[in-house]
């Protein structure tokens, strides 16, 4: 562990020296800004001065002349002024990242992006009771994505009920590639931030999707273009012959015909300086992060490379052919506000209709194109938020994960050594063994309160979620068989929807019964904490056994914590039943845990004695000190 920890705390020196070269560097380049930003003024009153003087000296050729100089070096001067303060902005951004990195290390949430677009699923198997989403969250702690797009599939990975072995293996391959280039999931990371700059969260996706569909389902605009290049070159030859020839004036009936036609066919042509520009903007704001992708050297990574093979596989349809050929059709377009000039212009040629028809092919292309371009962004963003989670925790593995189909097939359904808690401070933290040797076993957790049973619950789920996810997991050795997850530990929005307490907790047992009996073929790992805590001792014995004895031998395994050491007895009768406990001690009248999970029943309880240290009246005849 000492290796880890060393090497965990030389990344976090490591990004605040990286944080103390930007913070140089950002100063530098203030002050250069500043000067820069003093000698335009100084350019501009000076050159002002100068050219009046002119003016007055020697007329308006020399005022001119002064006037073109002072813009000519002012311009100069102003486009270098914007690359330093771009320069500024990177930088800013770069540090940023770095310093989110060390507080997602330190788990120092007031510094972690929060997320207030994340919804929690109603009735989800085990999204609330593990943490996974939240505001000290799983997913926020590991969400790097910028849109909500990326955040969301990350999000449905951690809360995903039916795991794929085939798709957690191909995460996995692409995060051991990922975790390791720091740069390149930074500086992706750059580029979103600065093209979000200029969109809004959610980049209204599918508005910009449905635009095109609708904008592409209209008729062929080759009929038209025909018609037009006809009309054009029909009208051209009427005048020379009328020129050369002497022929009578037809070309001019040509002309007004061809004018006319212009104006007929206008809504079948669109709005092409509109349309042209929208696109062109709302492409333009991706260029920097698709363009990066297609210019990035992926080397010997090649399960990334063929994620990205998109951006990069087809010269002609890369983003940034596809942008440059939008970016001429509205520099093109450009002609429709002069109206004089446009009329002549597609007299003569069929401007309009060529481009239009060419904007319409492009338009087509984007259809196709850019729905996966955008699914592969996405996902790299659900994939950097996992391989950057590795990174910054180099303790943690990739899990080793098997699909049973029989109980024969692995000696263990489930092994994790130097098991922990993601969400707990590295120096608080206290990390098990466990194993389940087969399916069908229920293992029972007792324990004094306080002494750890919640909390060992949520870590063996917390990492089951993350490992079929495809991330690392908080462990020195996790194996385990796909399992669906299901979960009883809060039930805090009983009051709410108009039950129980007690009521709630049944209604979610009776869930998990059924999912158990389910005919889905993979098999359920559940956790539930303190069962039917809402009745009273003798039915909550009763209860508890009933439906233990139910469960166990099915094709299930799980956990369960509870006060009843009674409980432990079913361990006698039901050869699938195993205890495991948590202790305290007292040390000089202040309670101790050290939240190690031990095998067999729990020798002592505590509520007695907690009572008693906090001053309150208790029977001395009922009390024995344990």
């Amino acid at each position: 562990m000492t290796n880890n920890m060393t090497e965990k705390q030389a990344r976090v020196l490591a990004l605040e020296h990286q944080i103390k070269r930007l913070q140089k560097r950002i100063a530098i380049l203030d002050q250069k800004s500043n000067r820069i930003g003093w000698a335009r003024v100084a350019i501009f009153f000076l050159g002002a001065l100068l050219s009046l003087l002119a003016y007055f000296l020697a007329g308006w050729w020399l005022l001119t002349m002064g006037a073109v100089v002072t813009l000519t070096i002012f311009s100069f001067v102003a486009y270098f002024h914007g690359r330093i303060n771009r320069s500024i902005t990177r930088h800013k951004i770069w540090m940023q990242i770095k310093s989110t990195h060390i507080a997602r290390i330190n788990l120092e949430w007031d510094s972690i992006p929060t997320e207030p677009f994340t919804d929690i699923p109603v009735n989800h198997p085990f999204a609330t009771d593990l943490d996974i989403i939240g505001k000290h969250s799983l997913h926020r702690l590991i969400n790097t994505a910028v849109l909500s797009e990326g955040s969301q599939r990350l999000q449905e990975w951690l809360l995903n009920t039916t795991p794929d072995l085939q798709v957690i293996r191909q995460r996995q391959a692409l995060i051991r590639e990922l975790t390791p280039l720091t740069i390149f999931r930074d500086k992706l990371l750059m580029k979103s931030l600065l093209s979000s700059k200029n969109m809004s969260r959610t980049w209204e996706q599918k508005n910009v999707l449905n635009w095109l569909k609708v904008q592409t389902s209209t008729k062929s605009l080759l009929p038209l273009l025909i018609i037009s290049l006809t009309l054009s070159v029909l009208t051209i030859t009427l005048f020379l012959l009328n020129l050369l020839q002497h022929i009578p004036q037809y070309w001019v009936m040509m002309l007004l015909l061809t004018i006319l036609f212009l104006f007929v066919t206008k809504n079948q042509r669109g709005d092409l300086f509109e349309e042209a520009y929208q696109l062109r903007d709302r492409f333009a704001q991706l260029s920097l992060i698709f363009e990066y992708l297609e210019t990035y050297r992926y080397g010997k990574n090649q399960h990334l490379k063929a994620l990205c093979e998109p951006f990069h596989m087809d010269h002609e349809h890369r983003p940034s052919s596809l942008l440059k050929k939008i970016a001429r059709v509205a520099s093109a377009s450009t002609l429709q506000k002069n109206l004089l000039l446009w009329i002549i212009v597609n007299v003569l040629v069929p401007w309009d209709f060529y481009f239009a028809f060419r904007f319409q092919q492009y338009k087509s292309q984007l259809v196709s194109l850019l729905p996966v371009w955008l699914h592969i962004w996405f996902e790299l963003e659900a994939l950097n938020s996992l391989a950057n989670f590795a990174y910054l925790n180099p303790e943690y593995i990739l899990p080793d994960i098997f699909h049973c189909q029989n109980q024969n097939e692995h000696a263990f359904p489930f092994r994790a050594w130097g098991l922990g808690h993601p969400l707990i401070h590295t120096y608080q933290k206290v990390v098990n063994d466990f194993s389940i040797p087969k399916q069908g076993e229920i293992d029972i957790i007792t324990g004094s309160n306080m002494s750890g049973k919640s909390t060992f619950l949520r870590t063996v789920g917390i990492n089951l979620s993350l490992a079929y996810a495809g991330g690392p997991v908080n462990a020195n050795l996790f194996q385990t068989s796909l399992f669906r997850i299901f979960t009883c530990i809060r039930m805090n929005d009983s009051v709410t929807e108009g039950y129980s307490y007690f009521y709630a907790e049944v209604k979610r047992l009776r869930k998990l019964l059924t999912e158990d009996e389910s005919d889905n073929n993979i098999a359920l790992f559940f956790l539930i904490d303190e069962i039917f805590k809402g009745t009273n001792n003798r039915e909550r014995r009763i209860g508890s056994e009933s439906y233990i004895s139910a469960l166990v031998g099915k094709k299930c395994i799980g956990l369960i914590s509870t006060h009843d050491l009674e409980l432990v007895t079913l361990e006698q009768n039901l050869p699938d039943i195993r205890n495991y406990h948590f202790k305290e001690d007292v040390l000089n009248g202040q309670m101790v845990f050290d939240y190690i999970l031990r095998e067999g029943p729990c020798p002592t309880t505590n509520a007695l004695k907690i009572m008693q240290m906090e001053g309150l009246p208790i029977d001395a005849k009922g009390f024995k000190d344990k």
